[in-house]
């Protein structure tokens, strides 16, 4: 029998233990109310900013692979038998990736987040976020503006 009168002491402790902290939250509750209302008067409210909508441009054609290979295989002086299973083998890895969802990180590119994927019909689109530097940007227009269009030969 002593045991269940040491464990009924330690049972009403706690309780008495239970309703101190109860007693102490809810007095510390009326605390923060009061200084958010101070904080809510003082505080300006967030800069707000203006999100540019980017417009297709005109006259500008996709990239293709072949134009692709052209440029990789100008830019490093590789041979284009030995660029072009590189290239392939490259873009069947990146498109694997998108298919499972994965985030990709390729500097200097970006890194391409994606965010939805819908099955329309045959295909899936994938809508991603692609987050890109902006001397990277700026590098990119600037070695656009010094190149001068290339003329296409038409056979």
């Amino acid at each position: 029998m002593p045991s269940k009168t040491a464990s009924k002491k330690t049972t009403s402790t706690r309780r008495t233990t239970t309703a101190t902290r109860t007693r102490a939250k809810s007095t510390s509750k009326a605390t923060p109310k009061a200084t958010s209302s101070k904080r809510a008067k003082s505080s300006k409210a967030p800069a707000v900013s203006v999100v540019k909508e980017v417009q297709p441009a005109v006259g500008v054609s996709e990239l293709k692979k072949r134009e692709l290979m052209d440029l990789v295989v100008e830019r490093s002086d590789i041979k284009k038998k030995f660029a072009k299973p590189v290239i392939e083998a490259m873009i069947e890895v990146l498109g694997e990736a998108l298919a499972q969802e994965r985030p990709l990180n390729l500097q200097p590119m970006g890194r391409v987040l994606p965010q939805r994927v819908k099955d329309v019909g045959k295909n899936r689109v994938i809508i991603t976020r692609i987050r890109q530097s902006k001397e990277r940007a700026k590098q990119a227009a600037a070695a656009q503006a010094e190149k001068p269009p290339v003329a296409k030969v038409v056979k």
